[in-house]
C-alpha cells in the first residue's frame, strides 16, 4: 500500500509530465480555440503543482536543492536574455 510520501511524489511526477507535454502541444497548435483550451489547462495543472510541491516540502517529503547564489542567478537570467536577444 501506498504510503503518503509515495503518493505525492507520484502525483508530482505525473503533474511534471503533464506539464512538458502541454508545452509541446502548445507550441505546436495552430488552432487558436485549442490553443487557450490547453494554455488554460497547463495552468490548472501548474496551481496543482504548486500547491502540492508546497504540501510535500512541508511534510518533508521533498528536499530541494541548495538555492543558488545570488551571482548564478545573475549569470543565468544574463545569459539567458542575450540568447533570446539573438533569436
Amino acid at each position: 500500500m501506498f504510503q503518503d510520501k509515495e503518493m505525492v511524489n507520484d502525483y508530482l511526477a505525473g503533474l511534471n509530465a503533464s506539464l512538458t507535454g502541454y508545452a509541446n502541444i502548445i507550441a505546436q497548435t495552430n488552432n487558436s480555440d485549442l490553443r487557450q483550451t490547453l494554455i488554460h489547462l497547463r495552468n490548472q495543472d501548474e496551481s496543482r503543482q504548486r500547491t502540492l510541491y508546497m504540501y510535500a516540502l512541508q511534510k518533508g517529503h521533498y528536499k530541494p536543492a541548495a538555492p543558488a547564489s545570488d551571482e548564478v542567478v545573475q549569470q543565468l537570467r544574463t545569459q539567458l536574455m542575450s540568447e533570446q536577444q539573438q533569436n
